[in-house]
C-alpha cells in the first residue's frame, strides 16, 4: 500500500519508511508529495493529535495518509511531558533542551523511581467517496529514564530512555535489556522491533485488511480500539 506520512520530522520519517518498507508498503514524506501543511496540534491526547495531522493531509491530497503523535510519559511526573514532549522546554523541536530539562527535573530521583513509557498513536486515514475514514492504533514501550545521555542513534529523548527490552531485528521477538542500553544505543532493527511506533504500526498491520475492506477495526470504531489498548 502507498502512504503519505504526515510529518516534517526527519527522524520520525526515517522510522516510518524503515518499518513500513519492511512490511511491504511504500511511503512518501509530505515534502516528496508536495504538501507544505503544518496542522496545528490542538488535541489533548496522542490520538487526537495523530488524527488531526493524518486527516488534514489526507483531505489535502486525496491519498492514504499515516500520522503519528507520540511522546514520553514519566510516572513520577504524572505522565509528563506526554503530549507536550516536543515542546517540553518551552519551544518546539529542541531535542537538546528537552533532554536537559527532563534530566534536571529528575536529578534527585533515585533509580527505582524513574519508570517511564514511550507512547505512540498511529492514525491511518483513507479517502472515500463521501468522507475520510480514520483508525488509530496505540503502541507503548516501557522503560526508565537514564541519569545522563548515552548513544548517538535516533532522535528526541532516545539518548536518555532505557527500554526494558531490546528487539531482535526483523522479528517481533525481544530480549531483556540486561546491558541497560538506551534507545540511542540500539541499532535501527533492535529499536523498531520493540519501539512504541513499531508496535503501533504492527497493530495497524494486523487490522489493515478489514479496515481497507469495510472500515472495521476489530469490529470497533477507531476511538474504541484506542481505549481498549489503553486498558
Amino acid at each position: 500500500m502507498e502512504f503519505i506520512a504526515a510529518t516534517n520530522n526527519p527522524g520520525k520519517m526515517a522510522e516510518f519508511r524503515r518499518i513500513l518498507t519492511r512490511l511491504g508498503h511504500t511511503v512518501q514524506s509530505q515534502k516528496e508529495a508536495g504538501v507544505a501543511l503544518e496542522p496545528e496540534e490542538t488535541g489533548e491526547t496522542f490520538s487526537e493529535n495523530a488524527q488531526i495531522k493524518a486527516r488534514a493531509i489526507c483531505e489535502a491530497t486525496g491519498k492514504a495518509t499515516i500520522a503519528d503523535d507520540s511522546g514520553l510519559c514519566v510516572d513520577i511526573l504524572d505522565g509528563a511531558p506526554g503530549v507536550y514532549s516536543a515542546r517540553y522546554c518551552g519551544h518546539h523541536g529542541d531535542d537538546e533542551a528537552n533532554n536537559d530539562k527532563l534530566l534536571q527535573t529528575l536529578a534527585d530521583v533515585p533509580e527505582g523511581q524513574r519508570a517511564a513509557q514511550f507512547v505512540s498513536c498511529v492514525c491511518v486515514c483513507l479517502p472515500t467517496q463521501n468522507a475520510v475514514r480514520c483508525a488509530v492504533f496505540r503502541g507503548e514501550c516501557p522503560g526508565r529514564i537514564a541519569f545522563e545521555r548515552w548513544g548517538t542513534n535516533g532522535f528526541g529523548y532516545d539518548p536518555i530512555f532505557i527500554p526494558d527490552e531490546v528487539g531482535v531485528p526483523g522479528t517481533d521477538k525481544a530480549l531483556p535489556n540486561e546491558a541497560g542500553r538506551t534507545y540511542a544505543e540500539l541499532s535501527a532493527g533492535e529499536k523498531d522491533a520493540i519501539s512504541h511506533r513499531g508496535r503501533a504500526i504492527a497493530l495497524m498491520e494486523t487490522q489493515l485488511p478489514g479496515f481497507l475492506e469495510d472500515g472495521t477495526v476489530l469490529g470497533m470504531s477507531a476511538e474504541s480500539i484506542e481505549m481498549k489498548n489503553k486498558a
